[in-house]
């Protein structure tokens, strides 16, 4: 029982520091994957198969959390853009 206790702690330490070197992209996917796959797996469990609802879930969880991060950069890169654009019709007028 001592040991199970400090097991836990240890390798949730060990698991968000892992997390800490991925980019943002790596991050919102892996993100996604986990909470997909828990929510798939409690719906899964209702139905008997709670390891295919974990995998689907995982699976569709990925996706959303990979489309979600691009659709992030990609705000991100207009708002960059329009800024620069008007940084320069700033810089026109003078």
């Amino acid at each position: 029982m001592r040991a199970s206790r400090l097991a836990l702690p240890l390798v949730a330490a060990l698991a968000l520091g892992a997390c800490a070197q991925m980019s943002p992209n790596e991050r919102s996917t892996l993100t996604g994957a986990g909470i997909g796959a828990a929510v798939g797996g409690i719906a899964g469990s209702f139905a008997g198969h709670a390891g295919w609802g974990a995998a689907i879930g995982g699976a569709v969880g990925a996706g959303a959390g990979y489309l979600y991060q691009q659709t992030v950069n990609s705000e991100q890169r207009a708002q960059s853009q329009a800024y620069q654009r008007g940084y320069e019709q700033g810089l026109r007028t003078y």
